[in-house]
């Protein structure tokens, strides 16, 4: 009886590491050393670059609105008409009294030359040629003036004709035909924005600036501006503005990107996701975002060896970019990081990684 026991009681004093245990599965995916774009994000608002308002630089009245709120219009398409016929009208006068001031210089000329031949046969004679050349001269200078407000006159019908200022797009239109409008009224007769080209407004940290200088020293610094929620390819754009002071209270600097909007993607008061990218690092080590995990000592991941061992290796996240983390530490390119399963193993256990699920069968129907 004795001898039989003793097979059992020697399998049940051995040690429990001597009991081999099954190997966790996991999956991994390769490290990655190579070129990595540094990515600054920010939230950010669209601005137009300008918005103008409209306004009368004459009196009159509307008799036509050749636009529509909402429309898209040209720089120098017309907006609106006004009554311009009072302006015609004081054009016809002036005009008709510069010709008249031209026959007063043809006269008074005449009467120069016709006593200058007189001027030695008197005193009179030389006065009266005094007399004819100051006449000849204001003559001139009556016509001169009537010019003027003649050239005024032919202003104030141009402006009777408001044209768009700029390429954009018109926002609420408050007056109709009919309405008088007054210069000195001020009153706004529309607003026009441009969409095309437009700018993205944002901050961001302090600490960014250095690296956004240089990269702006060595050429274009692209921007990327997506719409909350959007999930599209987002609209690509560059740097053109770094304000000239950080703002002491947040610690952040302002900056701005100008985007060509053909499409009208952008909007102004938008709010929107902005990445810059000033430059890209190389060789830099990218493994899943889900590999790293956080302990007491610090961040690591976990290796799968070639023998199926678990090993933890120590990491320090540089930053994060989509899907993947920039870290470093000693990993080399196409070492198995463990991904999914990496919380129930330890450093040494044994893991295997999981076989890929059958691909389905297609199963073809006879006709």
């Amino acid at each position: 009886m004795l001898s039989r026991l003793l097979p059992l009681l020697a399998v049940l004093l051995l040690p429990l590491n001597a009991i081999a245990q099954p190997a966790i599965p996991v999956t991994t995916e390769p490290a990655r050393v190579g070129a990595m774009p540094i990515e600054i994000l920010a939230n950010g608002t669209v601005v137009s670059e300008s918005v103008v308002t409209i306004r009368t630089r004459v009196d009159g009245q509307i008799t036509q609105v050749h636009v529509t709120e909402g429309q898209l219009v040209q720089r120098g398409q017309v907006l609106f008409t006004l009554d311009s016929r009072l302006n015609q009208a004081i054009l016809a006068q002036q005009e008709a009294q510069l010709a008249a001031n031209r026959a007063q210089i043809v006269r008074y000329q005449a009467d120069a030359v016709r006593y200058q031949s007189l001027r030695g046969e008197g005193f009179a004679a030389q006065q009266r040629f005094e007399q004819a050349t100051a006449e000849a001269a204001a003559a001139v200078a009556n016509a001169r003036a009537t010019e003027a407000l003649i050239q005024q006159t032919r202003l104030n019908i141009e402006f009777a004709t408001i044209t768009a200022e700029t390429d954009g797009k018109l926002g609420v239109l408050p007056l109709r035909v009919g309405n008088v409008v007054r210069q000195a009224e001020n009153v706004a007769m529309a607003t026009l924005t441009q969409m095309n080209p437009i700018l993205v407004q944002f901050s961001v940290p302090e600490r960014w600036l250095p690296q956004i200088r240089n990269a702006l020293n060595a050429g274009e610094v692209p921007v990327l501006a997506l719409g909350d929620g959007e999930t599209g390819p987002p609209a690509e754009g560059r740097l053109v503005f770094v304000d000239s002071a950080v703002d002491t209270a947040t610690g952040t600097i302002q900056l701005r990107g100008r985007f060509d909007n053909p499409e009208g993607a952008l909007w102004p008061g938008q709010y929107v996701r902005v990445t810059v990218v000033p430059t890209i690092e190389q060789d830099a080590i990218s493994i899943p975002s889900a590999a790293v995990q956080t302990g007491q000592q610090g961040r690591f991941i976990y290796v799968l060896t070639p023998e199926g061992t678990a090993r933890r290796r120590p990491v320090q996240l540089v930053r994060n970019l989509r899907d993947r983390a920039v870290v470093r530490g000693e990993i080399a390119a196409g070492e198995k990081i463990i991904v999914d399963g990496a919380q129930r193993v330890t450093d040494g256990a044994r893991a295997a990684e999981r076989s890929p699920p059958p691909a389905p069968q297609r199963v073809s129907s006879a006709n």
